[in-house]
């Protein structure tokens, strides 16, 4: 045979020419390995050249052909022979400076060992040097037994050491620095997951001292904390628990440290986790959920970034964050049987919430969905629900206090939807243009931008400033009631505990009396209708029943059901099983609640037996005595500034049986739309609220 074109072209000195460097001299060697004894050349030399092969022009390969000679595949393996044995017998090139320093520093840091080390390294030139990756790319789809073979071959290694090094068990897997995706067949890189390509680009171009410097993109350091423990008072109860349970875990080091965090988007969960952090005196570092280009990261990848850090942040005062968590344990199909992520690796993450050396808080929008063998892993479950409205009047005032008066405070805070970061980001909205808006619309325009927010999440809308207000000629005189009103309110004054059942038509006072009570016992008052309660899936009422006892509970208020008729009907007429689960988990709550708690309804009858045995007091509000009627229409006149009303008024007042104090607050409202002149017209308009009822009289001729 004719001397080769490469050996004619002076090759091995071209082995080493000295322009290469050291990683170019290693990667030559890798590709060589990858084309000859791993017989890559079958697809390289398939071409029917060599022209514009940036792979053979690395190699030298082009250079080496002469324009007149012809191209000849079986020439070109030769060459490709003959350059692999000249290479194969000189000196192994060194990995590069940087690169071998930050292998070094990660040696000392995860115990790897040396063959560790190189494959390592193998994996991160494959992901940062193209031709390289090219190159392995002529060996085609390959599993994983391919692969344990031919990372051998490539390093000179034995395929026990790159089977130890791949294993799943291995420490660099349970570092999550590399691992092999064992999904079917695909080329040499993608078997090979490595950590992020910003990994891989730190540790060649960058000598890092700190691991967190080699994580960055996949946990980044969290941001300081603007509140303390103070600002979650309707929490104290669990922080009470938490708190020292943290601290005592910190002191003695303790492993399988892990908080779950759920509650609503906005109500404060990634907040608390930088306090709780911040109390500990440590630092906290969160897993990111999307890139640096803002893709999201699936599961199965965050859960590595979180098992790198647990290895490099091991002896460091660290916790580490793990948000939506819905990525990791709820990202199965249950209708197409697919499991979580975290299901699939069951094993591993059940090890893991028991063995894990960094405290760990984990958060989600909904424990639902969640194993329960997970769950029952952690070491506390907090629920962050919607602050209480104290607490939420307090955020308000803090957010932008001196932009409101203090009756849109109290008004906005009545929205129990009302989560912290709603109120936070129509703030900041407000403070950036509160200059260009006349002063008299600034809450109005604020009032707006919440309940936009509101409204697209599918709560209802704050009410106006006189929503639920209470009127400012009310007197429990006005309301007619079986039994003593200022008499009851003096007992629960003193006790602080009852159960009441209001009944009687609508418009008489239920709910007024409420509020009433609420001012002068001087506590909260927690209004919750029907339509706030009642959900469209199995479950959700009776969690929604249990939410409202649980925060009148946590603000020491007054918690009133209205239109309780809607969802506690007799059990015994139950059509479906969710009517008789809604009564129950209601007279559950109503024998633990250590409250005031008052149920209004218009209709006592058809609720269910059991219930109303369950209230210490019932009382029945009725339509107005004829001497009340009168009193609360000369107090109604005198509010809206109109002339003392005639005598003579009095007889047809007194005539109308189905009169009620709700009619007067009608009549205050539409004052806004047609005002009222005099009292006569106030009379006329009563008249008409009356006729609308059902149970309406016919009203007098001739009362003029």
């Amino acid at each position: 045979m004719n001397e080769s074109p490469v050996a004619a072209a002076g090759l091995p000195a071209a082995a080493h020419p000295p322009a290469l460097t050291a990683l170019e001299q290693l990667v030559q060697r890798w590709m060589l390995r990858i084309l000859v004894p791993l017989k890559g050349y079958r697809h390289f030399v398939a071409a029917d050249s060599y022209e514009n092969n940036t792979v053979a022009q690395f190699l030298g390969l082009e250079t080496a052909l002469d324009s007149d000679t012809p191209y000849s595949p079986t020439e070109a393996i030769a060459d490709l022979r003959s350059l692999y044995a000249r290479l194969e017998n000189t000196e192994p090139p060194a990995l590069p400076d940087t690169l071998l320093r930050n292998l070094t520093h990660l040696s000392g840091l995860l115990g790897l060992e040396e063959s560790d080390r190189l494959i390592l390294a193998f994996a991160i030139l494959l992901h940062s040097h193209r031709l390289l990756d090219d190159t392995a790319d002529y060996l085609g789809p390959m599993n994983s037994i391919d692969l344990y073979a031919g990372i051998a071959t490539i390093l000179g290694l034995t395929e026990i050491q790159v089977r130890q090094g791949l294993s799943n068990n291995s420490v660099m897997a349970r570092a999550g620095l590399l691992t092999v995706d064992r999904n079917g067949m695909m080329c040499l890189r993608g078997k090979l997951d490595l950590l992020s390509g910003e990994f891989a680009e730190q540790m060649m171009h960058q000598e890092v001292s700190d691991p967190a410097h080699l994580l960055r993109g996949t946990v980044n350091p969290s941001r300081a904390a603007t509140l303390s423990l103070a600002d979650y008072p309707h929490l104290a109860k669990s922080l009470a628990v938490l708190q020292p349970y943290l601290a005592r875990a910190v002191a003695e080091r303790r492993t399988g440290v892990n908080i779950f965090i759920h509650g609503l988007p906005g109500t404060g969960k990634s907040e608390l986790a930088r306090v709780l952090a911040h109390e500990q005196g440590h630092d906290l570092y969160e897993v990111a959920s999307e890139d640096d280009e803002g893709d999201p990261v699936n599961g199965e990848r965050r859960l590595r970034s979180y098992r790198a850090a647990q290895n490099f942040f091991a002896h460091r005062k660290i916790f580490l964050l793990f948000d939506e968590v819905e990525d990791v344990f709820n990202d199965g199909n249950d209708l197409f049987g697919q499991k979580s992520t975290a299901q699939t690796r069951k094993a591993w993450m059940n090890r893991m919430l028991e063995e894990n050396p960094v405290p760990a808080i984990w958060m989600s929008n909904a424990v639902s969905g969640l194993d329960p063998a997970f769950i029952r892993r952690f070491d506390l479950v907090l629920e962050l629900t919607v602050p209480p409205r104290s607490q939420r009047a307090h955020i308000i005032r803090g957010a932008c206090g001196e932009l409101l008066p203090e009756r849109d405070i109290e008004r906005l805070s009545q929205s129990e939807h009302l989560t912290p970061a709603v109120i936070q980001r129509a703030a900041r909205v407000i403070r950036t243009v509160h200059d260009t808006l006349p002063a008299q619309r600034v809450a109005g325009t604020l009032t707006d931008l919440v309940n936009q927010t509101l409204e697209a999440q599918g709560h209802p809308r704050v009410g106006g400033p006189d929503a639920d207000a209470r009127p400012d000629y009310y007197d429990p005189a006005f309301i007619n009631a079986d039994g003593q009103l200022e008499t009851l309110a003096a007992q629960l004054d003193e006790h602080r505990q009852g159960t009441l059942c209001f009944y009687g038509p609508p418009g008489t006072g239920k709910t007024a009396y409420g509020r009433w009570l609420a001012d002068r016992l001087e506590m909260p008052l927690l209004v919750r209708r029907a339509s706030d309660l009642l959900g469209a899936y199995v479950g959700e009422n009776e969690q929604r029943i249990a939410a409202a006892f649980r925060e009148a509970d946590q603000e020491n208020a007054i918690l009133l059901l209205d239109e309780v008729d809607s969802f506690l009907q007799d059990r015994r007429q139950a059509r479906q099983s969710w009517e008789v689960t809604l009564v129950n988990e209601m007279l559950t709550q109503m024998e633990s609640f250590s409250g005031i708690f008052i149920a209004s309804t218009n209709r006592l009858d058809g609720l269910d037996q059991a219930t109303l045995r369950r209230f210490d007091l019932k009382m029945k509000f009725g339509y107005l005595k004829p001497a009340q009627a009168w009193a609360l229409f000369l107090r109604f006149c005198d509010s809206l500034g109109l002339a003392a009303p005639e005598p003579a008024l009095r007889g047809a007042l007194e005539r109308m049986t189905v009169l009620t104090p709700g009619d007067f607050a009608t009549l205050r409202r539409q004052h806004r739309l047609r005002p009222l002149v005099s009292a006569s017209q106030v009379l006329e308009r009563l008249i008409e609220e009356c006729d609308l009822k059902e149970d309406g009289r016919q009203r007098s001729i001739g009362f003029l």
